[in-house]
């Protein structure tokens, strides 16, 4: 059964992969690179991942057929949505959102690689209804 603190537990799991990538690799990559380091340590930590999620976008119940995709969707229950820019923008977080409500997921998490500290100043968190739904 899926929880708000198992989910709350899988992003620690998550974002504790994406600080290793960042110690190691430090700022300044190119954001292919911290996709293909994060799925090895995805890996090696055995959390279940989905890369280059395609996203069905429904519009008046056609579908659409963009080829709109999400850098990783992690055990059907978190996007995560890396950058390697000098800021994120509010464009960035809109699209963590817009891809959490097309897939239904109660969480998304929104990473920048080109920070200094990753913890503090290069990570952000979105939750919406359907986590308010879970116990």
């Amino acid at each position: 059964m899926v929880t708000q603190k198992y989910i709350t537990d899988l992003t620690y799991r998550i974002n504790g992969a994406c600080i290793e990538v960042h110690k190691i690799l430090g700022a300044g990559l190119a954001e292919i690179v911290y996709q293909k380091a994060l799925e090895k340590e995805f890996e090696i930590r055995n959390i279940p991942f989905k890369s280059e999620f395609k996203i069905s976008v429904i519009y008046k119940e056609q579908n659409l057929n963009c080829d709109f995709k999400c850098d990783f969707l992690i055990e059907d229950l978190i996007v995560l949505e890396i950058k390697s820019v000098s800021q994120t923008l509010d464009l960035h977080k809109f699209q963590v959102i817009n891809y959490m409500n097309l897939l239904k997921v109660p969480k998304g998490i929104l990473v920048n690689f080109n920070v200094k500290n990753l913890y503090h100043n290069g990570q952000e968190t979105f939750i919406n209804k359907y986590f308010d739904q879970l116990d």
